[in-house]
Parts: C-alpha cells; structure tokens; sequence
C-alpha cells in the first residue's frame, strides 16, 4: 500500500474524532478527551484505531441514553413506591397419579385449557381388565343374593307353619285339658249316684236293676276320663314336637338370613372393588386442576412414566403476580391489601390495578436482577401485588410469566393516584378455543 493511499484514511480518522469531540460529546453532557492524531499506520493499526473509536462512540451513547432516562423518568407524588419486577404467575405441574404408559396426548404447549379438561389419558388396559373380572364377580354375587333371599323366604314360610302348628297343638291340649276336668267331673258324679244307689238298695228302697244302670255309667264316666287323659297326653306330646319343629325352623331362619347378609356384604365388597378401580381409571386421565396455558410438555405419547411423573407443566390464570424490593422506609409504609399499580414494559401506557398481598417480615440483600434508585440500598423488603383475577377472567391467552415491568405501590392511602398510573381498559379478550374432550 503506497502512501498515499494511507494518509487521506488517516486525515479521515482525525476529521470522525473531531466530529466526535466537538458535536456528539457537548450534546450527551460528557467530556471525552480528543484522541491525538495518528501517524501513519499499517492495515493492523488502522483497524484497531477503528475498533477503538467504536467502542468509544458506543459507550459515549448508553452514557447519554442513561442520563436520559435518569432525567426524564416519571417522578412519583409523594405516598407512593415503586420498584421492577417481572410478572410471574402460579405453576402448576400436571403430573401421573400412578405409574404408567402415556396413551394419548390431547393439548399442545400455548393450549389455553380449563379446570377439570382433560389434558392426557394413561394407558388403561391392565385396570379395564381388573374392572371386567371385578363386573364378573358383582353380578356372581348379585345371583348368590337372590338364591339366599329365595332361601329366607322359603325359610320364614316354614317358620310360619310351624308356628301355626304350635298354636293347633297348643289348642288341641287346651282342649283335652277341659275334656278331662269334664269327664272328672262326671266320673264323680256317677260315683257319688253308685253310692247312693248301692246304700238304697242294700235297705230294699232301690232296686237291683238302677244298681247295675248306676253302677255301669260310672264305669263309661271313668273309661270317658281315661280317654280324654290319654288324648291329653297325645296332645302335649303333638306340642312339644311342634315346639322344637318351631325352633328348628326359627333357627334356619336366621341361618338363612345370616347367609342374605353375608351375600349382601360380598357383593357391597365386589361394588366398592369395582368403584375403586374405577376411581384408578379416571386418576389416569389427568385433568387441569385450574384454568390457565400450557407452558411446557414434558413428555411423549408412549413413554413409560413413575408415580408422580411430570406430564404438563401449566400457570394458573387466577394467580398473577409481581414482586419488587422496596427500602425501609418505603416498605414500612405497606399495607397488606393497599393499592397498586403494574405497567409492562412490552404496554407501557397500559395500567393494570393490582393490590398488595403479601410484605416481606425480614429484610434481605438486593436481588441482582433489582434495579434501584440507590445503589447503597443493600437490604429491601419484598411486596408481592397480585392481579385481580376478575380482570384476568376471558384474558388467559394473554397471560405470560417473566415479562419485566414496573409495580407502583400506594403507601399513603389518602394520596391520589396520578393521572398516569389510573387504570386502562382491559384488553379485549380473545375468542375462546373449542375444548377437546377425551374420546
């Protein structure tokens, strides 16, 4: 390379650092020290020159872009704080119940799902077959309880007959007992006309022949008694045997009704067996317990997962929140429930009312990610301010945790709010997508 051509590329080096020194820097409010000229350099030298004067130009600009912002930031009234943060909002892991093979996948990350959809379903197969023998078993002991029901019935018939044979029996000796007391009686009445008979006739005022008819009506008196004691005593036997056919069928009676109960609780078993593996069935159909997006999937149709396994992981639409870092002073000032304010910086001139729901007891280091308008502030407070989720509700599509902001905080309540920081209209919400159901 001649001469030449390196002395005009040098000259207009020097003219850029002039330019530099003279407009950029006055107006940016920084003073830079002019860069002396170069000599004359080879290819090495000039680029690196060029590098340098860069970097300086760059640094010279974020300086300026700083002091900007720094000037020109919105100042808060007093009775209020504010601090950034980034917009977070619950996560909910959807996970297995039991261990298992994915089946069937039915939502895709970014899916806005509701409470209770079902978002995937385990394989099945091994609890189904478990269900059809549970099934089987129910309807085995649905017919053993019809047969000891058919059997108790047949048992409390037999219990009435011979509890209707006990009161015949019962009658029949109630009977013989009065026949007997009527026979005795009779028997002492022929007696006593033999005897008066017998005394009449021996002193000739009766004759012979009233003796004989006197004498042979106590003897039919004595053989009537004779045959209503023997009838009694058929008659307490017929009763005892009636007594014990009672107790006998009393006693299958409740053996039987024994058996209904048994056969009732095997199948009350066989039911609740079944109802508990239909129970399991379910569980492996994972639901989304709150409405809310998808964020990730974790896992493919088809592979094997343990209990507790993470399938989904999804944010909780009705749980969005903010944290900042506030100094002593300011963070002394909160109030659990006060008023609050977020502004995105993806919105900024959307306003979004919140209120605080929880202020930090102890104090601790300044997170590196906290920006703060004193950097000798070391230790802060954390205010959490939560989203009214009525002004999420329809708006879950829009919702998306990590986006940076700002969160102004009321720390005086009878101070107003500017007219900056007053809430905006919600956004329109979107059309809802069709739910897919599991088949």
């Amino acid at each position: 390379m001649s001469v030449d051509t390196v002395l005009p590329s040098v000259s207009a080096r020097n003219r850029t650092a002039e330019v530099l020194r003279d407009k950029v820097v006055p107006a940016l409010g920084a003073s830079v020290p002019s860069p002396a000229p170069c000599p004359p350099a080879g290819p090495d030298r000039r680029s690196r020159g060029l590098w340098l004067t860069a970097a300086i130009v760059l640094l010279i600009l974020a300086g300026g872009g700083y002091g900007w912002w720094k000037a020109h930031r919105p100042l808060l009234p007093p009775g209020f704080a504010s601090g950034n943060g980034r917009l977070e909002a619950n996560v909910i892991d959807i996970e297995t119940k039991f261990a298992g093979r994915i089946a069937r996948l039915l939502v895709e990350e970014g899916d806005l799902v509701r409470a209770g959809q079902v978002v995937a379903v385990m394989d099945t197969r091994d609890l189904e077959a478990q269900l059809s023998q549970a099934e089987a078993q129910i309807r085995q002991a649905q017919k053993g309880v019809e047969e000891a029901e058919r059997t108790l019935v047949q048992q409390q018939a037999q219990v009435l007959a011979t509890q209707a044979a006990v009161s015949q029996a019962e009658r029949a000796v109630a009977e013989a007992r009065a026949n007997i007391q009527e026979r005795q009686s009779h028997v002492k009445l022929t007696q006593q006309e033999l005897s008066r008979s017998t005394y009449l006739t021996a002193r000739g005022y009766a004759s012979a022949e009233q003796l004989d008819t006197r004498r042979q009506a106590a003897d039919e008196a004595a053989a009537a008694l004779s045959a209503a004691e023997a009838r009694f005593g058929g008659g307490e036997h017929a009763l005892e045997v009636a007594r014990k056919n009672a107790d006998a069928a009393q006693a299958a009676r409740e053996a039987a009704a024994a058996r209904v109960g048994a056969a009732r609780h095997a199948l009350e078993a066989q039911t609740q067996s079944a109802a508990f593996i239909r129970v399991n069935i379910a569980d492996n159909s994972l639901v989304a317990p709150r409405d809310g997006p998808i964020e990730y999937r974790v896992a493919n149709v088809g592979e094997v997962l343990g209990a507790g396994g993470k399938v989904f992981t999804m944010l909780d639409a009705a749980d969005v929140r903010m944290d900042v870092y506030l100094p002593t002073p300011e963070a002394g000032r909160v109030r659990i429930g006060a008023e609050a304010r977020i502004v995105l910086d993806a919105y900024p001139r959307h306003v979004i009312p919140a209120r605080v729901v929880f202020v930090s007891s102890q104090a601790q280091f300044t997170p590196k990610t906290v920006e703060t308008r004193d950097e000798r502030d070391k230790l802060m407070f954390r205010i959490r301010v939560r989203i009214d989720p009525e002004r999420l509700r329809g708006r879950e599509r829009l919702i998306r945790s990590g986006l940076p902001g700002i969160a102004y905080v009321r720390t005086d309540e009878t101070a107003a709010w500017p007219a900056s920081l007053l809430p905006s209209p919600p956004p329109a919400a979107p059309a809802p997508a069709p739910i897919p159901t599991a088949p």
